[in-house]
């Protein structure tokens, strides 16, 4: 997805999707549902858009509704049935699943790599200089219990601090706009930063990584779509439709210049008139999707699953990774 990365995570609400855009007459043959319901984000271009933009879509169109302020709000949209599809954070999906959501990810759509990562940054000549230096120190995040938390607690425990001593670090929420100027200004020790902000921060000068998330985690995909098992159920072709015109799009991404994917995104952006600034699309590298196509890998998720256990959000056994995905609708993938 090319966007300001929106990191998920919150104690979220499930329920069931109820409605799933207007259907196709029965027995035709084809998608059962020809328009399906999403949020975009605002400045930024989703896969989805890019897949029905290069015509691997057709005959199913979208039909834009607003756009998404996080993760977990557009994956509990979606669980709602107020979307058909939406995309977050694994491990927010995995909270969710965790709640009893059937839910299923049928494909991975945001990560990180070495264009695309999340970077924990502090001034130069910061006395912070390893995982022991944060105890007592604030670091700014987009939420709570999200992507950047995960990440955080997973280098403090790799740097051998006590589950105590890792209470001692305090996570403080910064609205990702004013994160750079927080930290410059010492009201933080550590700002979490990617994307565009990111960019635009080391460009200014004056700050360097702590860590990045690729240091503990090498490329990794951090998050998936996920579709209610009602709606594959009742829309199969639909499924199968959306998925692999999704896939396409993310390969097309995966295989064509950056120079390509920007352009095309500007054009995206300007045939849909909402009055957007594409200054981010500008500073786009990757979309940080490991495999080809978005084909999710069990790992994806076993590690967010083990960090919720240890965190004792989940209990131990409650969620197993190969109950939460499939890669059989993906062209890319296999058939589990």
């Amino acid at each position: 997805m090319i966007k300001t990365r929106h990191v998920p995570l919150s104690v979220l609400l499930v329920g069931l999707l109820t409605a799933c855009g207007a259907r196709a007459s029965a027995g035709s043959g084809g998608p059962e549902t020809l328009e399906l319901r999403y949020q975009g984000s605002v400045g930024a271009v989703t896969f989805p858009e890019f897949a029905e933009a290069l015509g691997y879509l057709g005959p199913v169109k979208l039909k834009w509704i607003g756009n998404t302020i996080s993760g977990p709000q557009d994956i509990q949209a979606a669980a709602t049935g107020q979307t058909d599809f939406g995309g977050a954070f694994n491990g927010a999906i995995v909270k969710l699943a965790a709640a009893k959501a059937p839910i299923k990810a049928v494909i991975g759509y945001y990560g990180s790599d070495k264009d695309s990562y999340i970077g924990y940054f502090v001034p130069d000549g910061s006395p912070v200089k390893g995982p022991r230096d944060l105890i007592g120190k604030k670091i700014g995040v987009n939420t709570l219990g999200a992507h950047l938390e995960a990440v955080l607690k997973e280098y403090l425990k790799r740097g051998g601090l006590t589950p105590d001593e890792i209470k001692q670090v305090e996570l403080v929420v910064v609205p990702p706009v004013n994160t750079e100027q927080a930290l410059r200004q010492g009201q933080i020790d550590v700002a979490a930063l990617s994307g565009i902000l990111r960019d635009k921060a080391l460009r200014r000068g004056g700050i360097h990584p702590l860590f990045k998330d690729i240091d503990l985690f090498g490329p990794f995909t951090a998050g998936s779509v996920v579709l209610t098992e009602k709606f594959i159920e009742r829309n199969p072709e639909t499924t199968k439709k959306f998925v692999e015109a999704y896939a396409r799009a993310v390969e097309w991404t995966q295989t064509h210049s950056r120079e390509e994917v920007v352009a095309k995104a500007k054009e995206i952006i300007a045939k849909r008139g909402r009055n957007e600034d594409t200054t981010a699309i500008e500073f786009w590298k990757s979309s940080g999707v490991a495999n080809k196509g978005g084909v999710i890998d069990a790992r994806e998720f076993q590690t967010w699953i083990d960090w919720l256990e240890r965190e004792g959000e989940i209990d131990k056994g409650q969620v197993k990774a190969e109950d939460l995905f499939t890669n059989a609708y993906n062209p890319f993938g296999g058939t589990r």
